[in-house]
């Protein structure tokens, strides 16, 4: 028995101890009823933003419009493939990410998460995932960089990981690789963090989290989180 253990693939021993090793069936990562999935992602930013923002919801073919906004923000529910690829729960089908991207970021973020969505759509591995965006990034096909791209995450209902739940309201601002370090992000006692899941790996961004006290509702997060 130890020598069948032994000598089976390298992979198989990995697969073990990772529990989510590759895309479960896409109706999992997908929400039935669509306007739980719209008050989802509006639930990212304050009422007073999100109620005349864009609402994107994910559909067998990608991200559809579901409601036309007029103030220029997009709200979204992110999945687990927009974590980092190096992520244990890159394929977790139980994670939302209710995100509100501001006009810069919807303009020059948001097409990272509609490629990368549409590359999981059309069956590609994480692996060919990272090479398709590597390549999209090197033929210039996504959109640079707008200066002034940030990023609403205040949703109470989201789910970012198994361990951490909804974490803390936060937001998340976006900057060039080349200045990641211009916010102090990641110092000693600084409350600016930097979030791994992009960061070069491959698409050319840094991105900032910047926790903040209240959820979008008004209430505030400290009880919230153990």
């Amino acid at each position: 028995m130890v020598a069948i253990l032994c000598a089976a693939p390298p992979g198989r021993a990995a697969d073990a101890k990772t529990p989510y090793p590759s895309m479960a069936p896409l109706d999992q990562y997908l929400v039935t009823d669509r306007n739980a999935e719209i008050a989802l992602a509006r639930s990212a930013a304050p009422e007073s933003i999100s109620r005349d923002a864009t609402v994107l919801v994910l559909g067998r073919h990608g991200y559809e419009t579901a409601v036309e906004g007029k103030n220029g923000f997009v709200c979204i529910v992110e999945r687990a493939w927009m974590g980092a690829f190096d992520s244990p729960e890159f394929w977790n089908p139980k994670n939302r990410g209710p995100s509100c991207f501001n006009p810069p970021a919807a303009r020059s973020v948001l097409p990272i998460t509609l490629l990368r969505t549409k590359l999981v759509l059309a069956g590609q591995s994480k692996d060919e995932i990272h090479k398709s965006m590597k390549a999209a990034v090197e033929k210039r096909e996504l959109p640079a960089l707008e200066p002034d791209a940030m990023t609403f995450m205040l949703s109470k209902q989201g789910r970012l990981n198994d361990s951490a739940g909804h974490w803390l309201p936060h937001l998340m601002f976006y900057v060039p690789l080349k200045d990641a370090m211009t916010w102090g992000a990641g110092a000693p006692d600084s409350p600016i963090l930097v979030n791994p899941h992009f960061n070069g790996a491959p698409e050319p961004v840094t991105e900032f989290m910047v926790p903040v006290s209240e959820w979008s509702d008004g209430t505030p997060a400290s009880t919230d989180h153990h």
